[in-house]
């Protein structure tokens, strides 16, 4: 079983910055994939952000070049600074981890407003 904590989150004005932190503990395999999907109001939950242990990562077009996923092996923890906020990057963000199986964090609200 792997558990997930996530912190972070919170209310920012457009253009601002708001760092997301998720980490993991339980039984993790040595490789695994750790990211962010987040969902906003009647909307379908989406993938943000993923990152293998090795390093790789994969970004949503919606955010490519404004938000930088990444992870600290030795804690287990996956990081999401997210920069040039907009209005539409409001949503509830969910941290996984892929171990063997899925497993979500609670989620965290970013909420983008003036």
């Amino acid at each position: 079983q792997v558990q997930l904590v996530e912190s972070g989150g919170g209310l920012v004005q457009p253009g601002g910055s708001l760092r997301l932190s998720c980490a993991a503990s339980g039984s993790i395999f040595s490789y695994n994939v750790m990211g962010w999907y987040r969902q906003a109001p009647g909307k379908q939950r989406e993938l943000v952000a993923r990152i293998t242990t090795g390093g790789l990562t994969r970004y949503a077009d919606s955010v490519k070049g404004r938000f930088t996923i990444s992870r600290d092996n030795a804690k287990n923890t996956v990081y999401l600074q997210m920069n040039s906020l907009k209005a539409e990057d409001t949503a509830v963000y969910y941290c996984y981890i892929t171990s063997g199986n899925d497993y979500w964090g609670r989620g965290t609200q970013v909420t983008v407003s003036s």
